[in-house]
């Protein structure tokens, strides 16, 4: 797994959002985290062209909010 990268360094993507391969590769959170979060409603993702999808904003709010809970 790459390492992950710095939630300030994620706007640096010209990408709206994200496939799961590569939320997983920006965020450093494994594929299985990433599902299990979007279940419990805990992430927002959307379905779009038979893909699942993670906005940038949403990904972007998510690992700010686990920063500041910590």
């Amino acid at each position: 797994m790459a390492p992950p990268i710095p939630t300030e360094q994620i706007s640096q993507f010209d990408n709206l959002a994200f496939q799961i391969n590569e939320a997983v590769h920006v965020s450093g959170l494994s594929r299985t985290t990433l599902y299990e979060l979007i279940r419990a409603g805990k992430l927002k993702a959307i379905q779009a062209a038979g893909r699942r999808l993670v906005l940038k904003a949403d990904l972007e709010a998510f690992l700010t909010s686990c920063r500041e809970a910590t």
